[in-house]
């Protein structure tokens, strides 16, 4: 508990001794009532302080307001009529205990969030002199070598170039297997360094690393808005001076009718009738707990490894009906091999020289694959006047001559015969002085969690699954096939890929959702059109990343599925408590109107429904949990 949360547990408990006593002594008169007021303003000053506050600032109209009036409403109709005052600090009692379960309610989602925010590294050790200097993650520069220990965490993005350990990227992941690194591998800020000492040469920045970026998203989630969340605010701005309006006229207008026709007005039984209306019309369960759903549905999810910008794209992603994805990287490893050369004069090692020295300068999957066939060193003295031709290939001069390695685009925007390739590969055409030379062919591997992916959106309700892909139609229906997809696109451009999303989206039913998952530099812009745009982000481009609407933080495709049933059951809560909130009080709202209701049952419809709605709420904390032992038995099976 916060210091905030015992100093309120204290207050209640004060209180709750103060009260006690008043049962069983025969108190009358104003002893009686000074008594009770004892309990009363321990309890209740915050709240009838916070509703002055609130009529001085011109915000009348809110909890604070409504307890205030009801009780001291309460108190004066002791005076006046009962000569009972146990009502009234009843209410202000149970209304506070029902505000410390909401706080440490919050407080438990807030913790899961918060947990992210541990990430933040205090420093960054450098050796200098033989010893190890602490600085401040900030000022270390790009291309800086930083020394990370056992248990530390690791501050800053960059390469391994000393060392071999263990790291744990739980926090990051949600996974909880730890990950091996040693020399050349690449290592994010937020792992935990478990066992041997590393040096780690930066590659970016702090405010750019990973654990910055993660922070940034999270720290801004709850500033986007559900729709369920303006809906329930803009209700409670209307529904409130509705109600005090209400509550006003049941007090005055039936009394009033009595006198009219000739009965004997009872404007006690009205005025209390008023007051329990007030208390039950709190929209407490639905102003705390919607929020909170929502709160804690984000909070479930980064546990998981799922970042989720804001409560919007949550409840966006629960009525999505139409998955579409990239290839490469998102649901292939993105790990090409060399699996055939074919020349068709020189050798098979000359020709794929020539394309490895064409594509030297190129960080692209298939470039790196083509260097770990040649597996030699490269000279780049020799490669001159390098062109890209966006999605197609590689324009160089080799040796002096002008070499062409692409696909059949590039073969094509050179205007170079090429022959009819059938293989369910991506090839890799090669022209020297745009003659064709050959062809190349590199084979990609889906990972492992890919199809069950597939497998499980479906079975959670999505009616159509589509690949768009930059390779050949052949090698994309061949993957589209492995994994049943709906339907396989291949040979698209960046500008293709959004066409395809645009058209789709045309097609979308109303209030439906169409959701890209991609990784890639080139998927931004198809990112940012679609509905909801999913980033696989720990190895994913910045560019990618800051485009999308979702981040998941480890690549794997099974956390879709895990996404997606997060998205609906946080909606199915959120929804539990509207009906639940809404009709539990209107019922007391009528049964107080006419008479049957009492200030205990106002106490519960306040209070009581708020505590069920918020114990419902947390619910989406656990989903994670939920869906983790749910997998484990799909395994099983």
């Amino acid at each position: 508990m916060t210091g905030k949360q015992k100093k309120m547990l204290l207050r209640i408990l004060l209180a709750t001794a103060c009260m006690i006593p008043l049962f069983f002594l025969p108190l009358q008169g104003a002893l009686k009532f000074l008594l009770y007021l004892i309990p009363y303003g321990i309890v209740g000053y915050d709240i009838l302080w916070n509703a002055l506050k609130g009529i001085r600032n011109g915000q009348i109209f809110d909890e604070n307001f409504l307890m205030a009036v009801a009780t001291l409403g309460a108190l004066v109709l002791g005076i006046t009529k009962t000569g009972d005052y146990m009502e009234a600090v009843a209410v202000m009692l149970f209304y506070q205990i029902g505000e410390l379960f909401q706080s440490v309610a919050v407080g438990k989602s807030r913790r899961s969030i918060a947990a992210l925010m541990d990430l933040h590294p205090d420093y960054a050790n450098i050796e200098a002199d033989g010893e190890l200097k602490a600085v401040d993650p900030e000022e270390i520069a790009v291309g800086s070598i930083i020394v990370v220990q056992p248990g530390e965490r690791i501050p800053i993005d960059g390469v391994v170039t000393e060392g071999q350990s263990t790291l744990d990227a739980a926090a990051l992941t949600g996974e909880s297997l730890p990950r091996s690194a040693s020399i050349g591998d690449e290592v994010l800020s937020g792992c935990i360094n478990l066992s041997g000492v590393l040096k780690v040469k930066t590659t970016k920045e702090f405010g750019e690393s990973t654990v910055s970026r993660i922070m940034e998203l999270v720290e801004n989630a709850s500033s986007h808005k559900s729709h369920s969340e303006r809906f329930i605010s803009k209700f409670a701005r209307y529904y409130t001076p509705c109600v005090c309006i209400s509550a006003l006229l049941l007090a005055v207008l039936p009394p009033l009718v009595q006198l009219l026709i000739g009965k004997s007005a009872v404007w006690g039984d009205w005025l209390y009738r008023a007051l329990t209306f007030l208390v039950i019309s709190c929209p407490c369960a639905l102003v705390i707990s919607i929020p909170l759903t929502f709160f804690a549905g984000l909070g479930g999810a980064s546990k998981a490894g799922i970042l989720i910008k804001g409560s919007n794209y949550l409840e966006a992603l629960s009525k999505a009906k139409t998955f579409v994805f990239d290839k490469t990287g998102t649901l292939t490893q993105g790990v090409f091999q060399v699996s055939g050369i074919y020349p068709t004069e020189l050798s098979s090692s000359q020709l794929l020289e020539y394309a490895v020295l064409a594509e030297s300068s190129s960080s692209h999957p298939i470039s790196k694959s083509l260097q770990a066939a040649y597996s030699l060193p490269i000279d780049r003295s020799r490669v001159k006047n390098i062109l890209e031709v966006s999605g197609k290939g590689i324009q160089a001069e080799v040796y002096g001559k002008v070499i062409h390695v692409g696909n059949s685009g590039l073969m094509e925007e050179f205007s170079i015969p090429y022959p009819e390739v059938t293989e369910a590969s991506t090839i890799v055409h090669i022209a020297i002085d745009r003659t064709y030379a050959g062809y190349i062919l590199i084979s990609d591997k889906l990972k492992p969690g890919s199809k069950d992916a597939v497998k499980a959106l479906k079975d959670h309700g999505v009616r159509q699954t589509i690949l768009l892909s930059g390779d050949r139609q052949a090698v994309a229906s061949a993957v589209g096939r492995q994994l049943n997809m709906d339907k396989s696109y291949g040979e698209l451009l960046p500008g293709d890929k959004v066409q395809q999303v645009e058209q789709l989206l045309t097609l979308n039913q109303a209030k439906e959702t169409l959701v890209f998952v991609g990784d890639g530099l080139n998927d931004a812009p198809v990112l940012s059109r679609a509905d909801i745009g999913i980033a696989m982000g720990a190895l994913g481009s910045d560019a990618a990343i800051e485009a999308a609407d979702i981040v998941l933080m480890d690549d794997d495709p099974r956390k879709l599925p895990t996404a997606l049933r997060l998205a609906k059951r946080c909606m199915g809560i959120v929804y539990q408590n509207i009906v639940f909130a809404i009709g539990i009080k209107l019922l007391c709202l009528l049964l107080g109107a006419i008479g049957i209701a009492n200030m205990w049952l106002a106490i519960f419809a306040d209070v009581g429904v708020m505590v069920l709605a918020v114990l419902n709420a947390i619910r989406a904390l656990f989903i994670k949990q939920y869906d983790r032992k749910e997998e484990m038995k799909h395994d099983e099976h």
